[in-house]
């Protein structure tokens, strides 16, 4: 097979999978790793896909690059799932911080039904006009400078609201992992710089992510995995994904 046939039959792949693995489009062509490493950092040259850990990931703007309107109302089942596991984690009169994330929201939404006495605190409003219904809820928003496009706030002024506070549990957005350094990632400096105090200022961290983020990163490192205690996720990663974060600690549910 030429190079250009194997090319295509990659993003043919792609577009069918949403993914590909080094080794098994090795195994496919029977050509080395190697080769195929160097197929995909053709192709991702050409704008065509992005690299991963051990893999490949269509090139596309990404559902967490869109203005949060938009991003509500992308994998909502996997968001329930997501949102239900968080939930369930939760106290009576724990302190909790939500990230900003349409997950979140609806974890918002589940604790706003509930008869859990808590103290939450956030940097989006979505989440404060959802918890403003229940009376056994006392919600804290950080203020800061607003975002539109996340309708939240992020920032220096967000940060030193947050520090004051000491929470039992934090539930925090992410873009995606990169394997390569056990990093998690987001879209920017001041989103990222947010989440790190958050984190910082918790007992129990968790990332909130749907499935697909395993094998995706962005632009800016916020935390590396044993910053973290768990993933709350809608199906478990690959073999190896999993190991490489119970080997530093992180619980996967």
């Amino acid at each position: 097979m030429f190079t250009e046939e194997r090319l295509d039959r990659v993003l043919q792949i792609l577009h069918d999978q949403g993914m590909v693995k080094v080794k098994d489009l090795s195994a496919l062509f029977q050509v080395t790793e190697d080769c195929i490493r160097k197929d995909l950092k053709n192709l991702e040259n050409a704008g065509k896909l992005k690299r991963t850990y051990g893999g490949a990931l269509l090139s596309q703007d990404y559902p967490l690059k869109r203005d949060v309107i938009d991003r509500r109302d992308t994998n909502i089942e996997k968001k329930n799932l997501i949102a239900q596991k968080a939930f369930e984690l939760i106290r009576s009169n724990e302190t909790i911080f939500l990230d900003i994330s349409t997950t979140n929201i609806m974890v918002a939404e589940r604790l706003a039904k509930s008869h859990k006495r808590l103290t939450v605190v956030t940097n989006m409003i979505d989440i404060m006009q959802t918890l403003a219904v229940n009376p056994d809820i006392t919600s804290i928003g950080t203020g800061g400078i607003m975002y539109r496009t996340v309708n939240g706030f992020m920032g220096a002024a967000a940060i030193e609201i947050i520090k004051q506070y000491s929470f039992d549990r934090a539930f925090i957005g992410t873009c995606g992992l990169d394997l390569t350094d056990n990093s998690i990632t987001t879209l920017g400096v001041e989103d990222g710089l947010t989440k790190k105090a958050a984190i910082a200022s918790s007992r129990h961290k968790y990332l909130v992510m749907e499935k697909d983020k395993f094998y995706f990163n962005d632009s800016y490192k916020f935390a590396h995995f044993d910053d973290i205690d768990g993933i709350i996720t809608d199906s478990m990663p690959d073999e190896a994904t999993a190991r490489k974060l119970y080997s530093a600690g992180v619980t996967i549910q």
